[in-house]
């Protein structure tokens, strides 16, 4: 009778796991390939469109600039958990008429607007660029249709308000019914916002009237 040679049990298993763990390998470096491709061709689009909503917005803010200068030494919020960015000077016809800022941080989930400021420390317009907040209450904010009090949209009834008087939900702005976190967050991001924006104008002998 001839001999039959077996392979132990826990050898089967050792050459198994070996196995399984170059397949797993294999494909974890064909996904991360494939996620570098599609990374390399998505990045530029959605740099470019991001890029192209923000010049949307400064001229939705500043209607009458022609031209906007961006500039880098605008002071920082005066707290960590905010995020001042993307300033620029406002001009028409070559002269500073204000400016525009970014400004993002927490909201009752997380925020960011742009705002502009005229010379004169009016505000020019205020838009969200991104608001993550509850479907049906934070979120009106950003909503179109949703009028406060005055009948206004809750965004636009802060133009022409006098941006050096801090801003406080209920008394010189109208909340938005049920979300009362988003609004005082949203104060509180316009505050920082303004605050910046009319400290760079002071340091660079811009306030005065508009022309």
């Amino acid at each position: 009778m001839s001999e039959v040679t077996k392979t132990p049990k826990n050898e089967n298993s050792i050459f198994g796991m070996i196995k399984l763990g170059l397949i797993l390998a294999i494909y974890a470096v064909v996904s991360c390939a494939v996620l570098a491709l599609v990374n390399n061709f998505t990045s530029p689009k959605i740099l470019e469109n991001s890029i192209k909503k923000a010049t949307e917005a400064m001229k939705e803010v500043f209607v009458e600039a022609d031209d906007f200068e961006k500039i880098d030494d605008f002071a920082p919020a005066s707290t960590n958990t905010i995020t001042l960015s993307d300033a620029y000077l406002a001009k028409k016809d070559g002269q500073v008429i204000g400016a525009v800022i970014q400004v993002a941080g927490p909201t009752y989930d997380k925020g960011k607007i742009i705002l502009g400021i005229r010379k004169d420390g009016l505000v020019s317009g205020m838009r969200f660029l991104e608001l993550t907040d509850s479907p049906g209450f934070g979120s009106k904010a950003k909503d179109p249709n949703y009028t406060v009090k005055s009948g206004k949209t809750f965004y636009d009834q802060f133009e022409m308000k006098d941006a050096s008087q801090p801003f406080v939900n209920n008394q010189n702005f109208d909340g938005i019914s049920g979300a009362t976190i988003t609004s005082v967050s949203v104060s509180t991001l316009l505050n920082e916002g303004s605050a910046s924006l009319l400290k760079y104008f002071a340091e660079h002998d811009l306030g005065g009237k508009n022309e």
